[in-house]
């Protein structure tokens, strides 16, 4: 099913479909306390009863909200990744397309913390898991604590990324809402592959090494 902007697809575009895409909007610019029914509405082109109709209050519009960063960044990227989509150009097109919004989104809900925060890292840990359990079982076993340990760190380091948009952006000095928005990606892989070569460098074994005898000993003095 094809991505279009804001998390839309082919077959999801209806009022309901105007109305989450402002909210989106909306939440991510004002937050969850400065984004009011009536703001949504008027960004949507839409009636405050027509929000009303389709989700009642903004605690499940902000639930609708949810669920759609948790499908396009969650569980449409950790199935392209399973199948190989994600390595197909119209893929990661529609990916770029459809995810300003949602990265605003989830950028201020990060910010503002509670449960709603909770429930998005949780998704997308818990995507990053199932992503490094399926290509390196022996290293990331399933349900081990290396594996969450990593997922939860990985997550946390792409959040960061998403947090520091407009640092990023200023710090590059590129637009990276437009043509530059493929920069921090290419920098991002540029940095795992460079990191890579070191840590399977002598120096970065030892550093390895020496992490894990400084853990050591911390355990053995408690």
């Amino acid at each position: 099913m094809e991505i279009l902007s804001g998390g839309f697809t082919s077959a999801d575009l209806s009022a309901r479909a105007r109305i989450r895409h402002a909210a989106l909007l909306e939440f991510g610019a004002r937050g969850f306390a400065g984004a009011t029914l009536k703001g949504i509405a008027a960004r949507a082109q839409a009636s405050v009863g027509l929000v009303q109709h389709h989700f009642g209050t903004k605690e499940h519009l902000r639930q609708a909200c949810n669920d759609v960063v948790i499908e396009v960044l969650r569980q449409r990227t950790t199935q392209g990744a399973a199948n190989g989509d994600i390595a197909k150009p119209g893929f990661i097109a529609e990916l770029y397309e459809a995810s300003p919004p949602l990265l605003r989104y989830l950028a201020r809900a990060a910010i503002e913390g509670g449960p709603t925060a909770a429930e998005l890292l949780d998704e997308l840990a818990g995507g990053a898991e199932e992503f490094l359990t399926s290509r390196w079982p022996e290293r990331f076993g399933s349900g081990s604590e290396r594996a969450r340990d990593a997922a939860a760190v990985m997550c946390a380091m792409h959040l960061g990324v998403v947090v520091l948009h407009d640092q990023l952006a200023r710090q590059m000095d590129a637009d990276l809402d437009g043509a530059d928005a493929t920069r921090i990606g290419l920098a991002m892989i540029d940095v795992y592959s460079a990191v890579g070569e070191f840590i399977t460098s002598e120096t970065g074994k030892q550093m390895t090494d020496s992490v894990t005898h400084y853990r050591d000993e911390k355990k053995g003095a408690q």
